[in-house]
């Protein structure tokens, strides 16, 4: 008779769902579709890809355009009560480079939000940005080098910036120079599809 509840209960685990996985997605005007509509920006085409391929990752963009590393900090503890993310994507530091804050605050920042995500449960990924060397060369080498070393220590992956290759195309930017356009949309997506799928 045990041995049968056994075999029952084995069924009944196999026969479970596989856990469905939200994605948290904290970033700024890159993630959030700046001067696009929402339907338009690369997290909606991803979540629609995943979808397709009958994914089990769900993704939330709470990405706010000019958000900075401390906004992003700031705004953490409710997202992760209201949402209680599996994963979260860091994607903030931008604005704080391209408005010249002190490297030692954003390491603390960017460090601050990682250790949130995992006091959580949640798994934290930070994603690697660059800034245009305009800013002066020590600045932004050590912007550059400011994420590995913040990932390296706190043992979470390091996922390439998807505007490296987006950038150097004029014609998939925007007249600001700063933001992807609505051609680079789809192809963020590509280019994010593997990483995402990589949580699964």
């Amino acid at each position: 008779m045990n041995r049968l509840i056994s075999v029952l209960g084995l069924v009944c685990c196999l026969s479970l769902p596989v856990q469905a996985k939200t994605l948290l997605i904290l970033g700024d005007s890159l993630s959030a579709g700046y001067g696009l509509s929402q339907s338009q920006s690369w997290v909606h085409l991803l979540q629609q890809k995943l979808s397709d391929q009958q994914s089990e990752v769900t993704l939330v963009n709470a990405s706010i355009s000019g958000e900075t590393s401390a906004g992003g900090l700031a705004r953490l503890p409710a997202l992760l009560a209201q949402h209680k993310p599996d994963v979260v994507l860091i994607e903030l530091g931008a604005n704080d480079g391209l408005r010249g804050f002190p490297l030692p605050q954003l390491e603390q920042n960017l460090s601050a939000l990682i250790n949130q995500v995992q006091q959580s449960g949640a798994h934290a990924v930070l994603m690697q940005i660059r800034i245009p060397p305009n800013y002066g060369a020590r600045y932004s080498k050590g912007f550059s080098d400011l994420y590995p070393k913040i990932a390296a220590k706190a043992d979470v992956q390091l996922w390439p910036f998807f505007m490296e290759q987006i950038a150097l195309k004029p014609e998939w930017m925007q007249a600001d120079g700063l933001h992807p356009n609505l051609t680079a949309q789809p192809i963020i997506a590509d280019l994010m599809l593997p990483k995402v799928q990589s949580l699964e």
